[in-house]
């Protein structure tokens, strides 16, 4: 496959769809954006798009329905009930699934990450720590060794989105719901030591349980975080480029290749 699709996703209140549609075609995908009601849409309106015809979903940043209820929960009831179908086929056929910020809300209260048969909710983000919309640029950590592994290079992950990610990156948070919580004590446990947890902020912004920046699903197919890596596709973004040095390339558009290569070595 020369260039795999990406679909982008959108809803009332998206709007970093652009500059994620963007990151993907900097690493090598063919793009598509689509408003949720196109994938709603029955068969012969000439509106209508089929997951089955993309090898990558991407749930954009933004405030999908202005986070009435709760930040993400609108559409993702939309993907849970209206195309669980289409979903569980897409997933089953071992393609990818992206959630960035608010598409990192979409994705847990779907019940897509961490992921159970069921599609039951087991973790939320929710209002911060702070009471205030956080935007800040953080230090995120990829995941520390297992007990008895000291090195980084020994950690070991299966999620294909943070492959080959340096030990510590830096990416911007724009939120007001993203503090990280399991519904209990076993289910983070089982995040731990499945090794779901695959991002932890150095410095926590939100007071999410364990640092928890970033999950994916067991297959590490599945990956949601809540900083902005399409903000850092550019070395020239970063915020201080012009007295550290100009970087070849922000430290999120590693993230956006590894599912680019992927797909296009496996689907």
């Amino acid at each position: 496959m020369a260039r795999p699709k990406v679909l982008v996703l959108r809803s009332a209140g998206t709007n970093c769809d652009k500059e994620t549609a963007f990151a993907f075609s900097q690493a090598g995908a063919a793009i598509e954006l689509a408003h949720i009601n196109q994938l709603k849409a029955k068969a012969g309106n000439g509106r209508e798009r089929c997951l089955r015809n993309y090898q990558i979903l991407a749930l954009a940043g933004g405030f999908s329905y202005g986070d009435d209820i709760a930040a993400g929960k609108i559409l993702a009831n939309e993907l849970k009930y209206a195309l669980v179908d289409e979903l569980k086929a897409f997933i089953n056929q071992g393609k990818l699934i992206i959630g960035i910020c608010n598409g990192f809300q979409v994705l847990v209260k779907a019940g897509l990450l961490p992921g159970n048969e069921k599609l039951e909710q087991e973790v939320t983000l929710t209002i911060n720590d702070s009471a205030k919309f956080e935007d800040r640029w953080v230090y995120l950590r990829t995941t520390p060794p297992l007990a008895g592994q000291a090195t980084h290079e020994s950690r070991i992950t299966n999620c294909v989105w943070t492959k080959g990610l340096p030990e510590t990156i830096y990416l911007p948070i724009a939120h007001g719901e993203g503090k990280f919580m399991a519904k209990d004590k076993e289910v983070l446990e089982r995040l731990e030591e499945n090794g779901q947890v695959v991002l932890r902020y150095r410095d926590n912004p939100n007071g999410s349980q364990n640092d928890i920046a970033a999950l994916c699903d067991k297959t590490g197919r599945i990956f949601g975080l809540m900083p902005h890596p399409e903000r850092h596709s550019f070395g020239w973004q970063h915020p201080r480029w012009t007295r550290e040095g100009l970087k070849k390339e922000g430290d999120g558009l590693r993230i956006f290749r590894n599912g680019v290569e992927y797909a296009r070595k496996y689907l």
